[in-house]
């Protein structure tokens, strides 16, 4: 899938303008972003990655409408995010799974408020259990399964609801590697199916190598500097994507000295 050959036949899925965020303690203000911009086009992988505290998880908030910009703006098909929709949803590193209930009902638990029959919300419980891998453990509830089930839940709880653009904060960092893998496997199938944007924070370069289109490496604001540094790289392989390749960690070590 290569989302970017096409990209200049369609319109940013999100267009982020001049986005800056300070936030204001009780005594002083600190900037997190700064004159950042930045388009994702509709069905592309974007990885974030940078050091702690440059404000990748902050980014990502701010795209989901759960906390308001200093300046500029961010758009969606057009439109200015004024707050959260159904058409960004947020997958978190902790499950957040509601733990009386069983996986097939926390699955569908954002369905309750849509005006389906109770038929067709069967049906779509039943085809993302199917498409995560946890039919046979629909009755179980999550206190019951393993780690990197819990999250397949918790990525189903919100693929159900059929958003546009999955954010995604460092869903898999409690994993062990094997899961991480798994996981990393299951969401590129996915997403190949359901054509979603997904904008993915993530510490681990590989993975970002291993997911994405585009992978944006965030500077923290230093000094008097009034523009988040970021630089953004192509990644430009077919998938599945081999480790071990000489061009696979080129492009880790690009992303990893940006500068150089």
């Amino acid at each position: 899938m290569n989302v970017l050959s096409d990209a200049f036949v369609s319109s940013p899925v999100l267009d982020v303008q001049g986005l800056s965020k300070v936030f204001t303690g009780s005594s002083e203000q600190t900037p997190v972003l700064s004159g950042l911009n930045f388009q994702a086009w509709p069905g592309e992988f974007i990885c974030i990655t940078g050091q702690s505290g440059c404000g990748k998880s902050t980014l990502l908030k701010l795209l989901a409408g759960f906390i308001p910009p200093t300046a500029g703006r961010i758009l969606f098909k057009g439109k200015s995010i004024t707050g959260p929709g159904p058409d960004r949803c947020v997958v978190f590193q902790e499950d957040a799974l509601f733990p009386w209930l069983t996986v097939a009902e926390n699955i569908g638990f954002g369905l309750k408020g849509k005006a389906l029959s109770a038929a067709e919300k069967q049906s779509r419980v039943n085809r993302f259990l199917d498409l995560v891998g946890l039919t046979e453990f629909k009755d179980y509830l999550p206190g019951e399964i393993s780690g990197g089930m819990k999250q397949r839940v918790a990525l189903a709880r919100i693929l159900v609801l059929s958003p546009e653009v999955l954010l995604m904060d460092e869903p898999f960092a409690a994993l062990d590697a094997r899961t991480r893998e798994q996981m990393q496997n299951l969401l590129l199938s996915l997403w190949e199916q359901l054509k979603q944007t997904i904008i993915f924070v993530t510490h681990d370069v590989r993975e970002a190598v291993t997911l994405s289109d585009r992978t944006m490496v965030m500077g923290r604001i230093t000094g008097e500097a009034i523009i988040t540094p970021i630089h953004l790289v192509p990644i430009p392989l077919e998938r599945p994507r081999i480790q071990s390749s000489r061009e696979f960690m080129e492009l880790a070590a690009q992303i990893n000295s940006p500068n150089k």
